[in-house]
């Protein structure tokens, strides 16, 4: 479910592409809308084809994740 009244900046490293997302937005969504491919496999958090590191170097499979207000610390 997405909150459309709270919004966060997303930034897609290496590319250096940001992109304003919608909290609870789902992160395959959010990178295919700034135009980054995130590889995919099972799309359901199994195979981890699309894992992805976060800011605090938690690794999170994109395919079953959804953009959170703030990244856990």
């Amino acid at each position: 479910m997405t909150d459309s009244s709270k919004t966060v900046q997303i930034r897609f490293l290496p590319n250096d592409v940001s992109v304003v997302a919608t909290v609870g937005e789902g992160i395959l969504q959010v990178a295919d809308r700034a135009g980054v491919l995130i590889p995919t496999g099972c799309l359901m958090g199994s195979c981890h084809a699309c894992e992805v590191e976060v800011e605090d170097g938690e690794a999170i499979c994109a395919c079953i994740s959804a953009v959170p207000l703030v990244w856990r610390r």
